[in-house]
């Protein structure tokens, strides 16, 4: 479960700044609303998809409620979740210890 966890961090990620860099400018300088609607979509399935598997993996290695909430606020922060990822995870889903 560690590497589809590492694969949707780094998925949410790159949505998250292709939502605030490339589809918002869109919406709202340029007038084109429809890749905001579709990035947006991606986004919110992703984002979800990360908090609960953050809850699954923060169960299952015993980790506290501390590391979740590290976990969690990595996800409301651009390139939050790349950091989260290279911290607690190393290659080829490995855990980092501490």
């Amino acid at each position: 479960m560690i590497p589809l966890f590492r694969a949707i961090a780094i998925a949410e990620g790159i949505s998250f700044l292709l939502l605030m860099g490339f589809s918002m400018p869109l919406k709202y300088w340029a007038g084109i609303p429809e890749p905001n609607l579709y990035i947006g979509y991606a986004h919110g399935v992703l984002f979800i998809a990360y908090a609960l598997l953050a809850i699954w993996v923060c169960y299952e290695l015993q980790w506290g409620f501390k590391r979740f909430l590290v976990l969690f606020v990595a996800s409301l922060l651009p390139f939050g979740t790349f950091y989260i990822e290279q911290k607690y995870f190393k290659k080829e889903g490995a855990l980092v210890k501490g």
